[in-house]
């Protein structure tokens, strides 16, 4: 179900903060119109940690609206408190998600032990297939290759975003977990050598700005076309690498206003990139012919 390139979805606001939720269904009605094969929001890169409860359950209820069972929506339920977690499971699943991508416990910094009980609880507590989203460096806890085929054997955790930005972690884990369980790539530049490992695909930011363009290229991946996904990724390299100049998701919405797609508004803690980081999207939106207009 969640194979090939899914969106990290990021999360529009009007000038006044508020959610921007027009904007949001042309966001996700473009994604689909561009051949997205699922959809994440709520991720990081939708700002989770600044929106409301509220907000959070109404964001994946437009993506779910909008979908209309045409693409799979994987809704974002992570954090530190796992009886919390549980209680947003519960509520995304009455919105008829698709599944749960939950991003490891961050600042407690649980041990390994402490994640599989983590992740198994949240499991026992509903039917939703779940996604662990590891990610290092944002959460100072990274989920080990060993607890990951602990996991594995848990029915209804069915694969992982690895965004470790280790190769070699990434090789040890697809030559230790069962085939049928889902290894995704947790970043643009590396989907397409996880793929090439036996990976299924990716969970993207770059395709928040160039859907169509990096679903052909990770489709060519799995299908085998290295010639098409190489020459698509050196096109877009520099666009995947741009998007985190600065913490993201501050230059993927910059270079998406940039290009017609949003407002240029984002919820503190984050700012607008620097002027220097601007003036290297723009250049880097201007060479890939992007700043002509809305791209598919």
């Amino acid at each position: 179900m969640f194979a090939g390139c899914g969106t990290a979805l990021v999360t529009p606001f009007r000038e006044d903060q508020s959610l921007d939720e027009e904007m949001l269904r042309v966001l996700v009605r473009r994604q689909i119109d561009a051949g997205i094969d699922f959809l994440c929001p709520c991720g990081t890169t939708g700002e989770s940690p600044t929106l409301t409860h509220a907000e959070h359950l109404r964001v994946v209820e437009i993506a779910v609206e909008e979908a209309r069972g045409r693409v799979p929506v994987l809704a974002g339920a992570g954090g530190y408190n796992t009886r919390e977690v549980i209680n947003l499971v519960s509520e995304l699943h009455k919105l008829s998600v698709s599944g749960i991508l939950s991003v490891t416990p961050y600042y407690n910094k649980p041990t390994q032990e402490g994640l599989f009980q983590h992740y198994k609880a949240i499991a026992e507590s509903t039917s939703l297939p779940i996604i662990v989203y590891s990610v290092q460096p944002r959460t100072a806890v990274n989920v080990e290759p060993a607890t990951l085929l602990r996991l594995a054997q848990i029915p209804n955790i069915v694969g992982v975003k690895e965004a470790s930005g280790s190769m070699s972690q990434i090789a040890s884990i697809l030559a230790r977990v069962p085939e049928s369980f889902t290894v995704l790539s947790g970043d643009d530049a590396l989907a397409l050598p996880l793929i090439a490992l036996g990976g299924r695909g990716v969970i993207s930011v770059v395709a928040n700005q160039i859907p169509s363009e990096f679903t052909k290229l990770t489709r060519a991946a799995l299908n085998g076309d290295f010639a098409t996904a190489r020459r698509l990724q050196r096109k877009y390299q520099a666009l995947m690498e741009v998007n985190f100049v600065e913490t993201s998701p501050g230059p993927v919405k910059f270079a998406m206003a940039r290009m017609g797609l949003l407002q240029p508004v984002w919820r503190l803690p984050l700012v607008p990139p620097q002027e220097a980081s601007r003036q290297k999207i723009d250049g880097i939106l201007e060479s890939t012919g992007l700043l002509s207009g809305v791209h598919a």
